[in-house]
């Protein structure tokens, strides 16, 4: 077994190394970072330098890890085992004559995931990046990023793999507990508050996958193939945003490949987009094992490999830089890019003295993220938030991953190793005792195959409430067999949501799924994957300790057949055009998401920014300026929101734009704003749809301009509370 990293000696621990740094010209800090990173690499020689291009663990072959078939096979506990085995070294060396640090690199994005260490470092497992994005919540994001930047400095790493800004194409993508939403605008602004948050605190956040990673059927193999138009004003998007608003210092490019090239070698979305069209100053790192050259990928742009030196080993870069296919001034360019952020951030001065969480401070405030994450879907009679003195016992009934332990999702390397968890009864039991109730739970596990429903519907009968868990765990590496709940969860629900008449139901998924129970369920309650402090935030939600308030990131289907890629193999998984891998075409275009349900006519189960709450709302007052512009000015949406129920609550105010332009949507996100009020109070809110912002609200992406442009005609602005809900509609003509 690989060593501690914290037992090897390295520029950080070594007493007189900090000394030794005050005579390095790069160690002025009266330079730039830029002009620090140069004399750096300007002092090293080859070796030095090409031992810098890579990470340190052991080379292994890609190739003999499981094959998709097998990932998909694997339990989220044997997923984990896999990921500990081949993940336990995330560094590169640190080089002492030099001052160079050892360069220690963690996963995420929910949380401090697998970090440099054996093992890895635990931290606090925080609700799974879709949840925050139900937030609607930037202020929740900064929070998130916050705990998350904090954690990492604290562990003595240096780099945090997150967040992740690929989109919800489809509901089966295995990866999307960890990637935010359906929507480019509102991945784009979670994402770039998370960012900020994290480099606060001098570590470097690492925007991922770079780019259309929207799947992980065949990740190593397959081709996508989209319009420029598309990739510009969707799955780009946030990116984009990443770049120009949190000023990210890294990206990782994804697997897959982008128009028959693989996204480690693609020129031109890692130069001509990336660069010099968005003006990136960072430095991209290969996702493990996803570089699969030496000269074609650092000549197009990616500056580093991981986990390993596969591809930037010591013989193939010598033996480059000696055929030409590969220029030292290139090798250079990818060094100065990453110390440039290194210094940036003042890691080389920084010692390695690793430190301890707050995990209760930590823990509290992943409770309230959570919390305020969570989207009540349905409440057929108002039966929540329950009142424990009308029960004199409770039974927890579903599978083990739900209602055995805290529900921490989200399987891969991905995966955070939690501080502590609070389990579903515990949780309630402590909100019970809070609130004074001598109420006794119970919990019932239901097997995996059923083969103890009859008892499960005893005790549902037996109970004077039922809280039914149910949900779906999915992991980097494979995607889901379908949107349906696994191990036969739907039949699970069909049998016992009508045992009881007191019954409600709570959602722990990692992405939208089908519900064709959803008729005989009287409360639905989207709670997602929350991790640690699971059990009390569900508690939280169902005895209305706190009100929910998210709302739906990515369309429910009402059935499969909506969904964007039924009968349509070429959109997913795709189809072998005789090039020997797989090829996944776009060809929905523009319309995916809830862009697709409304240019398709299609209703949705909930649709895109849809969410109830224990109290009601009243919108009013409504007024857009001005009616006719230039298409340059800002346009400027008022709205005043009242809380007319009897609980304090918050609600979502969401507006939506209609482009002039053919091929368009019916419908584009392009604010949105949240707002908390008492009862009986009201705000006014003033959103701003600026054509100068990053997200284009205005913009078509114009191949022969090679910009977004905005287009004259009539602009309809729509607002509401989700996409399907917006009753107020006023026109701008540019």
């Amino acid at each position: 077994m690989m060593n501690d990293p914290r037992h090897e000696s390295t520029p950080e621990q070594t007493s007189d190394t900090t000394d030794s740094k005050q005579q390095f010209p790069w160690m002025n800090p009266a330079l730039t970072p830029r002009e620090r990173a140069e004399k750096l690499v300007a002092a090293m020689n080859l070796e030095q330098k090409i031992a810098q291009l890579h990470g340190s663990m052991n080379t292994i072959n890609i190739y003999a890890l499981p094959t998709a078939d097998q990932f998909a096979a694997m339990s989220p506990e044997e997923m984990d085992q896999l990921m500990a085995q081949i993940q336990v070294q995330r560094h590169v060396k640190g080089i002492e004559e030099l001052g160079i640090p050892r360069f220690r690199i963690t996963n995420g994005p929910v949380g401090v995931g697998m970090g440099d260490g054996h093992p890895s470092p635990a931290a606090t497992a925080l609700p799974m990046s879709i949840g925050l994005a139900a937030g609607f919540d930037p202020d929740l994001a900064r929070d998130y990023g916050d705990i998350i930047g904090s954690e990492t400095a604290t562990l003595g790493q240096h780099v945090l793999e997150g967040p992740g800004v690929c989109l919800h194409r489809t509901p089966i993508a295995g990866r999307n507990f960890e990637y935010f939403s359906e929507d480019p605008y509102l991945s784009g602004v979670m994402g770039v508050a998370v960012t900020r948050a994290i480099q606060a605190h001098n570590v470097i956040a690492m925007g991922k996958h770079y780019v259309v990673n929207d799947q992980e059927y065949e990740r190593f193999r397959t081709s996508v193939e989209v319009d420029e138009n598309v990739l510009r004003e969707l799955y780009l998007l946030p990116f984009e945003m990443l770049v120009k608003d949190g000023d990210i210092a890294a990206m990782m490019s994804s697997y897959n490949r982008i128009r028959g090239v693989y996204a480690t070698e693609n020129r031109y979305t890692l130069h001509d987009i990336l660069r010099r069209d968005w003006g990136f100053t960072g430095y991209v790192q290969s996702d493990f094992w996803s570089c699969r050259s030496c000269a074609a990928s650092l000549s197009a742009g990616m500056d580093h490999e991981m986990p390993d030196g596969k591809w930037l080993s010591e013989t193939n870069v010598k033996n480059a830089l000696e055929d030409t296919s590969l220029e030292i001034q290139t090798v250079d360019r990818a060094l100065v890019r990453r110390f440039t952020q290194m210094f940036r951030f003042g890691q080389f001065e920084r010692p390695y003295d690793p430190g301890v969480i707050d995990a209760q401070a930590h823990g509290a405030r992943s409770r309230k993220i959570g919390a305020e994450c969570a989207v009540l879907l349905k409440n057929e009679g108002q039966i929540l938030p329950l009142d424990a003195s009308d029960y004199a016992s409770i039974v927890i009934i579903g599978q083990a991953e739900y209602v055995d332990q805290a529900c921490n999702g989200g399987g891969g390397s991905s995966k955070v190793t939690p501080l502590y968890t609070v389990a579903p009864v515990e949780g309630i039991q402590d909100i019970l005792r809070e609130l004074g109730s001598p109420v006794s739970v119970a919990k019932f596990t239901v097997a995996k195959d059923l083969s103890n429903l009859a008892a499960a519907r005893e005790a549902a009968g037996q109970a004077d409430l039922v809280i039914l868990m149910a949900g779906s765990v999915a992991s980097e590496g494979a995607d889901l067999p379908s949107p349906n709940l696994p191990n036969h969860q739907n039949q699970m629900l069909d049998d016992l949501l009508t045992i009881n008449p007191s019954t409600v139901l709570v959602l722990k998924d990692s992405s939208p799924v089908l519900m064709p129970w959803i008729s005989k369920a009287k409360a639905v309650l989207e709670a997602w994957n929350q991790g640690t402090e699971d059990g009390h935030v569900v508690a939280d939600l169902l005895f209305g300790t706190v009100n929910p308030s998210g709302k739906v990131p990515t369309t429910y289907a009402a059935g499969e057949d909506d969904l964007l890629y039924a009968g349509h193999p070429e959109r997913y998984p795709g189809t072998d055009e005789g090039e020997g891998f797989p090829v996944i075409h776009y060809s929905e275009g523009l319309n995916m998401g809830y862009r697709w349900f409304q240019s398709q006519g299609r209703k949705p189960l909930f649709p895109f920014g849809f969410g109830l709450s224990y109290t009601t709302f009243e919108l009013s007052g409504f007024s857009v300026t001005p009616q006719a512009t230039d298409g340059t000015m800002p346009i400027t949406v008022k709205i005043t929101v009242k809380n007319t129920g009897p609980v304090a609550g918050a609600e979502v105010v969401q507006v939506y734009l209609g482009i002039p332009v053919a091929g368009q949507p019916p419908k584009r996100l392009v604010a949105f704003e949240k707002v908390a009020l008492d009862p009986g109070q009201s705000r006014e809110l003033t959103l701003t749809i600026d054509p100068a912002a990053t997200h284009h609200p205005l913009g078509v992406w114009d191949c022969a301009a090679h910009d977004f442009v905005v287009k004259p005609g009539t602009y309809t602005v729509y607002l509401g509370t989700s996409s399907e809900d917006t009753p107020f509609v006023a026109t701008v003509v540019v």
